[in-house]
């Protein structure tokens, strides 16, 4: 079993199979794809993750979910996990840029500074790995993907859906967040990009 298993939603593009080993294997459907990109919707209690390939104009999920820590367990443990699910995640899509939602303001200065550790431990896996990294505020991302910075959460979850032709709303919503993220990179990918990078 995994140390820091992941909570996965499985879709056409993936086949898991369940193995005593270190990891899952993932057979892929052989295609050229332009860019990977692994939007991520940050948190320590709830993360979620979304991966897409992008094709010119074309958007497709490879898989998004959720990486959860416990309440009970120490915090440490809980940024242990967050890393360690990263770095499964990095390992078995290999992503070639990675995109954040940048954390709006928290009035509880605990919750916070937790959300922010969360956000940082998930950096440094991206770093290690070599990945670009980007970020876009909850209004930018809006922006890109329903046209509309002030939408509501299921206007953006719906033009997700849409975007990506998937048969339903991405679930749990913290998954499709990750996969706004992603879709609003790849509509900014280019020179434009770089004003989004992390540095």
């Amino acid at each position: 079993m995994f140390p820091c298993p992941i909570e996965r939603a499985r879709t056409s593009e993936t086949v898991y199979t369940p193995s005593d080993s270190c990891y899952t294997k993932l057979e892929y459907i052989c295609r050229v794809v332009d860019l990977r990109i692994l939007g991520i919707d940050p948190g320590y209690a709830i993360l979620g993750y979304g991966v897409v390939d992008t094709e010119g104009s074309k958007h497709t999920v490879v898989d998004y979910g959720v990486i959860e820590t416990a309440a009970g367990v120490p915090f440490p443990a809980r940024l242990d996990k967050l890393y360690c699910g990263m770095q499964q995640l990095i390992a078995l899509h290999k992503p070639e840029q990675a995109v954040f939602e940048e954390l709006f303001f928290y009035r509880n200065t605990t919750t916070a500074i937790s959300v922010g550790a969360g956000r940082g431990v998930v950096l440094l896996a991206a770093q290690q790995a070599g990945i670009p990294l980007y970020e876009y505020t909850p209004m930018q991302i809006k922006l890109a993907v329903t046209g509309d910075g002030h939408a509501d959460k299921h206007a953006v979850q719906q033009m997700v859906k849409l975007l990506l032709e998937l048969p339903r709303i991405p679930k749990p919503d913290d998954a499709a967040d990750a996969l706004a993220a992603a879709l609003c990179h790849a509509s900014t990918i280019g020179p434009a990009a770089e004003d989004f990078r992390i540095k």
